[in-house]
C-alpha cells in the first residue's frame, strides 16, 4: 500500500537511509536527522499537491518509499515528473519496488493525466534499471547524461527511462 508518511515510520525510514547497501548508488548516506528532513518534505509535497512519494506499507511497516516528483535540476528532458523508489535491503528481491511502481505510474497516468513519467539512475545501479523494465520503461542511449548535482562524482552518468501515457496505456490494455 502507498501511503503518506506517519511519525512511526522514522526508525525504519532512516535505518534504510544510512544502509551502505541501500544508499550503494547515491552519493551519501543519510543522519537520523537528514531523513527527519527527506521525510517532511516528501509529506509536505503530498499534503500540497495530493501526490509525491509514498511511504509504502507492507504489513504495517514502512519499507520504503515511493511515487512521483518533479527534479530540482534542469538537463534537457526537463522539466519532468520522474518516478523513484528506495526499499530497505531485507526487502528486495519480492517485487515491491515493481508492484509499488506499478501503483505511482497508474496514479501519474489515470490520476493526473500526465503525457511522460521519466526515471533515472545511475550506469552501475543494475537493480533500479531492471523495475524500470519491468515498469514498461525504455531507454534511448541518446538520452543519456551527467547527473549536474553529481560534477566529477563516480555516480555522475546516468541512464534515462522514459515511459509516455500511451505506451503505458497500450501495455496496461487486457489482451
Amino acid at each position: 500500500m502507498l501511503r503518506g508518511w506517519r511519525d512511526d515510520d522514522l526508525d525504519a525510514f532512516a535505518a534504510l537511509n544510512a544502509d551502505p547497501r541501500v544508499m550503494a548508488f547515491l552519493p551519501a548516506r543519510l543522519s537520523r536527522n537528514q531523513s527527519v528532513e527527506m521525510m517532511a518534505r516528501m509529506q509536505a509535497h503530498i499534503d500540497a499537491n495530493g501526490w509525491g512519494l509514498w511511504a509504502i506499507d507492507f504489513g504495517g511497516r514502512c519499507i520504503g518509499f515511493t511515487g512521483l516528483s518533479r527534479p530540482r535540476f534542469e538537463a534537457h528532458f526537463t522539466p519532468c515528473i520522474e518516478i523513484g523508489w528506495r526499499l530497505a535491503q531485507d526487502t528486495w528481491g519480492h517485487g515491491y519496488a515493481t508492484e509499488a511502481a506499478r501503483l505511482a505510474l497508474h496514479y501519474g497516468f489515470d490520476v493526473l493525466q500526465l503525457s511522460e513519467i521519466v526515471s533515472f539512475t545511475t550506469v552501475a545501479n543494475r537493480p533500479s534499471q531492471r523495475v524500470m523494465e519491468r515498469i514498461g520503461m525504455r531507454r534511448d542511449a541518446a538520452d543519456d547524461f551527467d547527473h549536474p548535482a553529481l560534477p566529477g562524482h563516480r555516480l555522475q552518468p546516468h541512464l534515462l527511462y522514459r515511459l509516455s501515457r500511451a505506451d503505458f496505456v497500450l501495455r496496461a490494455r487486457p489482451l
